[in-house]
């Protein structure tokens, strides 16, 4: 455990004999007559569904606003929500729109067009923005002016940072004029008085999120669920995280990133990977007491229970690669602030309510980190059958704290990965589970058994392994921005009999009727700023 002798103790996640249950999916992914998943009825319904079939996890992926490519990895603020997930029928029951408002529009049911989706929210989000400052539900205005307050540390650059963008048509911040990306005063001034009405706007918008969000995450608590977020290691290059506290990033007297995040070679790519993000700059947040970063996490569990920290080694060490270099080979490992953040985690919250996304290079001093802060790790089965018996991602080889996956986000859905590897693998696998080869069919419901079966305290699929889909419901792939983040389940898929399979398999797995009582921060109302 850490060292320190003046600590709150560290209580596990997970009681030492819990076995829980979950299923995968991002908010975007749910059912909704307006082009995509939001934070409405579906979402509330998606919980009672869980609920009902012995499930006692919700995961989601970041529910930040999108920058390029739609990725909720690449957010325009890591603070912010987004609003895309505000829903039309809740705006309608507020008293903010007409039922009418919403009505003309025909969207695909099983994927999300952007490009008409983007416009008919925001128009939506003007309207209602609109008859609020005409006098639509005066009694939201003390608490609208509350929240502002409250999350008056990132609420308000975002804001600007977003009225900003819209006026200068979109582009990277770092093109704006000077005195802009410089924050000089005089020109920030003047910025806020010319677009006092859209910093508003956007923050009635952020307003309606919070709201909303929070008040999911009630109500899943009080049916047995609950919500497990992402939060990204590293920030986007064009957000308002870096426009408003350069300070803590590795920039130059530009605010261009010196060095940038990556990864090194690995059996994947050669090369290894360029990832754009700009690098911290950890001896200034070590200095803040990471007071950043904390507020990051605090505003985070705002609307989830349990936060998923992506590339949780980057907090050991992250590859940097310098701007300009020939290719991501050219990168060096560099100290992450290892136990000391989490130090600083547990007296400000009392605990650490994380998972650790362990994966890929994973190297002794990320274990010894694990190890120091108590936090379960995760294992991926398609990533077992190489036929190395201490392979960690075998079953065999999992410790009980430990979250179970058939695959993740970032991976194919199980059917069309066991369609893309090799004939080893194929036979690995069929040896493994003892059984002869039952085909592609048979490779999603075999997973998720031998994932509820092991001695993780958690065991999650994503919903399109549970469908038994294949490459048409595929999440994202990385390193391809386009068409990523589009696959919708439709309200026909959730009518299926695999829900009744999956209660049965977690009953006789004995992952059901365990209350998912964790050991996570309390709450206020609101973050603090």
């Amino acid at each position: 455990m850490i060292d320190q002798d003046e600590r709150p103790e560290i209580v596990p996640l997970f009681p030492a004999d819990y076995r829980g249950s979950g299923l995968l999916l991002h908010v975007n992914a749910l059912p909704s007559p307006f082009g995509i998943g939001d934070v409405g009825p579906a979402a509330f319904d998606w919980v009672d569904r869980l609920q009902a079939n012995g499930q006692q996890w919700w995961q989601a992926l970041p529910l930040g606003p999108t920058g390029d490519g739609t990725s909720p990895s690449q957010s325009l603020s890591s603070f912010a929500g987004n609003a895309l997930l505000i829903s039309p029928d809740y705006l309608v029951q507020d008293g903010l729109l007409r039922a009418h408002d919403t009505e003309g529009y025909t969207f695909p049911a099983a994927y999300i067009d952007y490009d008409v989706v983007i416009p008919f929210k925001h128009r939506l989000l003007d309207m209602a923005f609109a008859n609020y400052k005409a006098g639509a539900r005066p009694d939201l205005k003390t608490d609208f002016e509350h929240f502002r307050q409250e999350h008056t540390g990132w609420l308000e650059d975002y804001a600007l940072f977003r009225a900003l963008k819209t006026k200068l048509g979109g582009v990277h911040y770092l093109e704006w004029p000077a005195e802009l990306v410089m924050r000089e005063e005089a020109a920030m001034e003047h910025a806020r008085r010319e677009l006092s009405v859209q910093v508003e706007k956007v923050c009635f918008a952020q307003f309606l999120v919070f709201r909303r969000g929070r008040a999911l995450k009630e109500y899943a608590n009080t049916r047995g669920v609950r919500l497990i977020g992402d939060l990204p290691f590293f920030v986007s290059a064009d957000s308002s995280d870096v426009w408003a506290r350069p300070e803590y990033f590795l920039l130059d007297e530009n605010r261009r990133p010196r060095v940038v995040a990556g990864s090194p070679p690995d059996r994947f790519n050669s090369l290894g990977r360029f990832w754009g993000n700009p690098a911290y700059n950890w001896e200034a947040l070590r200095d803040g007491a990471y007071r950043w970063h904390i507020d990051r996490i605090r505003t985070a569990l705002v609307h989830v229970d349990v936060v998923r920290l992506d590339h949780f080694r980057g907090f050991a060490a992250a590859w940097q690669i310098a701007v300009g270099a020939p290719s991501a080979r050219c990168g060096r490992w560099i100290q992450g602030p290892g136990a000391g953040f989490f130090t600083a985690v547990l007296e400000e919250l009392g605990s650490l309510p994380f998972i650790a996304e362990d994966l890929g290079m994973v190297t002794a001093d990320v274990w010894h980190l694990l190890d120091q802060i108590g936090t379960p790790g995760t294992r991926v089965l398609q990533s077992a059958f190489d036929g190395h018996s201490d392979n960690p991602h075998l079953p065999e080889n999992y410790a009980q704290n430990t979250v179970a996956y058939t695959g993740t986000h970032d991976s194919p859905a199980a059917r069309s990965w066991y369609e893309k590897i090799s004939p080893h693998e194929r036979r690995n696998l069929w040896r493994y589970l003892r059984r002869s080869d039952g085909g592609a069919a048979d490779v999603a419901p075999a997973l998720i058994r031998l994932a509820w079966s092991s001695k993780a305290a958690l065991a999650i699929t994503p919903l399109q392994d549970l469908l038994n889909l294949g490459t048409e419901a595929c999440g994202s792939v990385p390193g391809i921005p386009s068409w990523n983040w589009c696959w919708r389940a439709t309200g026909e898929m959730l009518n299926a009999h695999a829900f009744d399979w999956l209660r049965q398999l977690t009953k006789s797995a004995k992952r059901a009727g365990v209350p998912a009582e964790v050991h996570a921060p309390d709450q206020q109302a609101e973050a603090a700023p």
